[in-house]
């Protein structure tokens, strides 16, 4: 046993990390609150979601024809997918443009992309009323359909990230010989996911330039594939600080051996934060004079718009140039959370809130529809932890880091 782990790459050792304890102390330390909590909702989340492929939409869902679309497309769809931006925005600082310095949140921003398409995905096939009919688009080619490109490029995307994830995996299985190819790969690997999030970012913005009548008009504009696409790049700016600040902490243990300063990467971070905000905000007051839709500024509905506009996107604008300049990590760190919470309400007010936004009856999710999406995000955040526990996912090997000139 003792020649096994010794030939055992390192973090496979780690993994073990039950060796030495007995089956019921092992068990004794998985009693956490977050564990509880987390055990609580998937005994009630499953159940549903079995309860929903086998009794259909109308048993477990508020939707109906009028609203189709309901939490499931606003918010396991639109914002998964768009939390998961991450991925390629890292990807990119560190692959093409040379930003090594961004190199230790590559990997867990991949990862987070990686299980939040994963998850997106999976979401679809419980919103679909045929799920099994996913699989058309393989063989129908809509090219006239904006759902159509949606759809190829989640799966190419999803494809790339699962061959960029397949490099931690193998350096944890010691398979030298396929990992020196595969990281002289990672760059082309890095400009394809790019391109597919590009258009797929922007593509799931064109999906609502059909609705201009259905879509409230202070959130409609002819170019809003170019407002989803830049709030993708904010999201992914804010959901890495977010997501490497807690997991340097949570998993310190997992983080040693490479001395990484999570609040410098956080300052840089936020400097590009500060600029991409501006530019959002800038764009969509660009839309509401576009749209001549000032008279609506005055009604509850402009209300609701400024508490988007203003409280999640230019004050977190503020925060990220003061922070950065002040280099004051804390002040980044929260406008990263308001960053999160402002893409997440700008995803739910064009999907759910301010579509149909004239129809007598208003949409409210079920609680069923609830659970699920809290299942879907619980079951991330343990995936997440899981592989973070295992693979080289914040401790890059040394020869990952000497990979590129």
């Amino acid at each position: 046993m003792a020649d096994t782990l010794a030939a055992a790459p390192p973090s496979f050792v780690r993994s073990k990390i039950f060796l030495g304890l007995s089956p019921r102390e092992y068990v004794r330390t998985l009693v956490t609150p977050f564990n509880v909590v987390a055990a609580a909702i998937l005994a009630v989340g499953l159940p549903v979601i079995a309860l929903r492929f086998s009794r259909g939409l109308g048993a477990t869902t508020h939707l109906s024809q009028t609203t189709p679309w309901g939490l499931w497309i606003g918010f396991d769809m639109m914002t998964g997918i768009v939390l998961a931006a991450g991925g390629f925005t890292i990807g990119a600082a560190v692959q093409i443009f040379g930003l090594e310095r961004f190199h230790p949140i590559e990997r867990p921003a991949i990862l987070t992309a990686f299980l939040g398409y994963v998850m997106a995905v999976f979401g679809l096939l419980v919103d679909l009323g045929r799920p099994w009919n996913i699989v058309q688009a393989l063989f129908h080619y809509g090219t006239a359909s904006v759902l159509f490109e949606v759809a190829w490029c989640v799966m190419c995307y999803s494809t790339v990230l699962a061959l960029e994830f397949t490099l931690p995996f193998l350096e944890w299985l010691g398979w030298e010989k396929i990992v020196v190819p595969l990281r002289k790969a990672l760059i082309a690997l890095t400009v394809l996911s790019v391109v597919f999030s590009t258009m797929h970012q922007s593509a799931l913005g064109s999906l609502f330039l059909i609705m201009p009548t259905r879509l409230h008009p202070l959130w409609y504009s002819s170019t809003i594939f170019v407002l989803f696409f830049v709030s993708a790049v904010i999201a992914g700016i804010c959901m890495v600080i977010v997501e490497s600040s807690l997991s340097h902490r949570i998993f310190a243990r997992e983080s040693r051996g490479r001395a990484v300063d999570v609040d410098d990467l956080t300052l840089g971070l936020g400097k590009a934060g500060a600029l991409v905000t501006f530019a959002y905000f800038f764009l969509k007051v660009q839309g509401v004079v576009d749209a001549h839709a000032w008279n609506y500024l005055a009604t509850g509905w402009g209300a609701w718009f400024g508490v988007e506009v203003l409280g999640f996107v230019l004050v977190p604008c503020l925060l990220f140039a003061y922070g950065a300049r002040t280099r004051k990590v804390r002040v980044v760190r929260v406008a990263a959370v308001l960053g999160v919470l402002g893409i997440v309400l700008n995803r739910l007010n064009v999907s759910v809130v301010a579509l149909n936004w004239r129809a007598p009856g208003r949409y409210v999710p079920s609680w069923m529809e609830v659970m699920v999406s809290l299942t879907l995000v619980t079951t991330g955040i343990l995936l997440f932890r899981w592989i973070v526990n295992r693979l080289p996912i914040l401790h890059p090997s040394e020869a990952d880091y000497g990979s590129r000139p």
